[in-house]
């Protein structure tokens, strides 16, 4: 893959090489994720992040990702404080602010919008989540945390023993994290979702016929049993019919430390993308697992502004530039602890 001036729409733009380049500059940028250095190699240039939908992690980090890189960050965080509101069309919104930017990240609730406007805009366009269809800087930050994860314990994710768990339908980091998954040797994905929530059959589909393994379970104590990754998500409520509808599924799929000790290995990492529901009886992830140590959900945040940061830094084309504009950090970090 040519990353220079690309738009990062979809997972299936990459392939090993491509995704071992993103974490190698990855591993790079890292003491700068971590305040140990600054970079002011993006100095001058604009991010315009644009969110047509609610988002935190995922709006913050990039912004926070281009910041550490040297450059400024422009936000619309809703549809109504757009011209959108008056009909403005995707196109000419595109055109319009590819001119005040240098690239632009979008998120929006129809799938393939972002495309869309990728076709019109004159600057690179980062896909941050277009409707049910893909999250792909999540996946990639997801894969990068397994990646970490499973070096600490001597492994590699070829061979990757993998639940999935939850809203397997609606939720688009699956989607995405299973076809970026794909692309590397003999996966088992497990499938652990009522049957309602399953899986689209195309992605099991494009799955099986690359030769992984997947498996299907409708009750959560048996899906979790030899896995090293349990990858675990919300309803996605805001994707359902009905709220009604949303309600009957909400913690349906809860792990806690006691599940977690008899039925997973003693290793196996647990993954979230996050945000998890903390409202009653809605939990996927109970509070009493905070003080486990395979708990990464915090870790996997931790290296969303690092991938992102490799990926601005490989489409904007100054990934061996960053140590030539380094300097010391000014101010107290000693606080931080990355783990």
């Amino acid at each position: 893959m040519d990353f220079t001036g690309a738009d990062i729409l979809s997972v299936n733009q990459f392939d090993r090489p491509s995704i071992e380049r993103v974490f190698e500059v990855a591993d790079d940028l890292r003491p700068y994720a971590q305040r140990k250095r600054i970079t002011r190699v993006l100095q001058g240039a604009i991010l315009s992040n644009m969110f047509f939908e609610p988002s935190t992690r995922t709006r913050i980090s990039f912004g926070s990702a281009f910041n550490l890189l040297g450059g400024e960050v422009r936000e619309t965080t809703e549809v109504s404080a757009s011209s959108l509101a008056k009909g403005e069309s995707l196109h000419d919104t595109a055109r319009v602010l590819s001119g005040y930017s240098d690239v632009i990240v979008m998120r929006h609730p129809e799938a393939g919008s972002v495309a869309e406007f990728a076709e019109a805009s004159r600057v690179p366009v980062i896909n941050a989540g277009d409707g049910t269809n893909e999250h792909p800087s999540q996946a990639l930050l997801d894969l990068y945390t397994i990646s970490k994860e499973l070096e600490t314990r001597g492994r590699q994710i070829d061979g990757l023993r993998i639940a999935l768990v939850g809203d397997l339908r609606y939720g688009r980091a699956v989607h995405s994290l299973c076809k970026l998954l794909a692309v590397y040797n003999s996966v088992h994905y497990k499938r652990v979702s009522p049957p309602e929530l399953a899986l689209p059959a195309g992605i099991v589909e494009e799955l099986r016929q690359r030769g992984h393994e997947v498996s299907v379970y409708h009750e959560l104590e048996e899906g979790i049993n030899q896995v090293d990754i349990l990858y675990v998500t919300r309803t996605q409520e805001e994707r359902f019919p009905t709220q009604e509808e949303a309600d009957r599924y909400r913690g349906l799929f809860r792990v806690n430390q006691a599940i977690y000790t008899k039925h997973c290995e003693p290793n196996t990492v647990i993954m979230h993308p996050l945000p998890r529901d903390s409202r009653a009886k809605a939990q996927e992830l109970d509070d009493d697992l905070i003080h486990n140590p395979n708990l990464a959900i915090f870790r996997q945040t931790d290296n969303g502004v690092i991938v992102r940061m490799s990926l601005f830094a490989l489409v904007l084309d100054v990934a061996e530039q960053v140590h030539n504009h380094a300097q010391p950090v000014t101010w107290y970090t000693a606080k931080r602890n990355p783990r």
